[in-house]
């Protein structure tokens, strides 16, 4: 018994990624999550409209912080305070009127913890007797909650879940698929044949994006009718979208696999450093004004952030793509940089293509000879001599 024992003891010594892993990662966890934990909103992004925009953006609780202020009165107004929290740039929009004792705030209920907190703020304001200190308006608003109106969790977390059924098919799925590949030994069979690195990243990521597009459906479907999450804007805004996300999310699954020795390391991989943050620090649980600023940056490095952005935009404000254009910009080049770096650990596996040419394009080369010698005398090419031959030619 002793002896097994320091067998396994050696042999975890020997694995460090795995004992990294499982020592390290926990701490890191810890403390970024540890900051990251929170639904209380301190900062509440405000638009303020009417001509009593500057004076009444000054008496605002300290919770409020004005973005943006506009002059325009009456349905002017009140349509350019509807488009600050359709296109995300404002939580709460407060509407003054000259003469008139009584604010206007509309109430952004797809953002729900920033819209609860902006909820308890004005009630506190309301309870406290406190009033503003101009003869023309007072601190005493008629809420009106858009988008959301009954604040229900579920219309804020379906949209979210979509994309984290995403990052489950095109992260762990495609990580396991391309591991178990090279446990079966095919992968050497496929670094001699006549393909691109490029070739093989696209068609190991094919049929897991038809399965993801698939459950992607399925998600909304239920979502729409069986929650009654309302889809307000664009279909092929929300598809664009849909795409990128899962393409960026298809070249993670990949690129884990790349570096996972087998499917244990590249589910623990997946698990640690893509679907925990990614649903922990994206704002699909936690709100991200509420994160610590040495956190949040973390966020912004996550696809499934923007992904939430188009999403809740898209199907609950029906926001067009123009003010979405930033996490569009964004996914897209995540989607390059990763898609890059998955083909080039791709080049470790694969031939360069001038031996792949000499090898499949030129009867003469050595390679040629040799495979054509082995199907005229009845045997299979030994695919490990043949990618030392590959190696020793390129």
């Amino acid at each position: 018994m002793w002896a097994m024992i320091v067998k396994e003891f050696r042999q975890v010594r020997r694995d460090r990624r795995t004992l990294a892993m499982m020592i390290v990662l926990p701490v890191l966890l810890l403390i970024v999550f540890g900051y990251a934990a929170s639904f209380d909103v301190s900062s509440i992004a405000v638009a303020v409209a009417g001509p009593e925009a500057a004076t009444v953006a000054r008496e605002l609780p300290g919770s409020f912080h004005v973005v943006s202020e506009s002059q325009a009165g009456g349905s002017a107004g009140h349509t350019w305070a509807q488009d600050q929290l359709r296109d995300g740039n404002a939580a709460v929009a407060v509407i003054t009127a000259p003469g008139s004792s009584q604010l206007s705030v509309l109430i952004d209920g797809s953002q729900l913890f920033t819209a609860q907190s902006a909820l308890r703020a004005l009630d506190n304001l309301q309870s406290s007797g406190q009033r503003a200190r101009v003869p023309a308006a007072s601190l005493q608003p008629h809420v009106t909650i858009l988008y959301n109106p009954n604040l229900k969790t579920s219309d804020v977390m379906v949209p979210g879940l979509a994309g984290v059924v995403l990052v489950f098919v095109g992260t762990i799925i495609t990580a396991l698929g391309v591991v178990r590949e090279r446990q079966s030994g095919t992968m050497e069979q496929l670094a001699v044949m006549p393909l691109r690195p490029r070739d093989v990243f696209i068609g190991k990521i094919a049929p897991y994006f038809v399965v993801a597009v698939a459950d992607l459906a399925i998600v909304l479907i239920v979502g729409i009718a069986v929650f009654g999450v309302p889809f307000r804007g664009s279909v092929p805004v929300f598809a664009l979208g849909a795409l990128l996300f899962l393409f960026v999310t298809l070249g993670l699954g990949v690129l884990i696999s790349t570096v996972s020795e087998n499917q244990g390391q590249a589910i623990q991989l997946a698990m640690m450093t893509t679907m925990l943050p990614q649903v922990l620090l994206s704002g699909l649980v936690f709100p991200l004004s509420s994160m610590a600023v040495g956190i949040r940056w973390i966020s912004y490095l996550l696809p499934l952030t923007y992904f939430n952005e188009i999403a809740r935009g898209v199907m609950l404000r029906a926001e067009p793509i123009g003010p979405l254009w930033q996490p569009f910009v964004f996914l897209a080049l995540l989607g390059l940089a990763i898609a890059a770096l998955a083909i080039l650990r791709f080049r470790s596996y694969l031939a360069p293509a001038p031996a792949r040419r000499m090898r499949a394009g030129h009867p003469g080369s050595p390679l040629a000879e040799a495979a054509e010698s082995d199907i005229h005398d009845g045997n299979e090419p030994d695919s490990r001599t043949a990618v030392r031959d590959r190696r020793r030619l390129a």
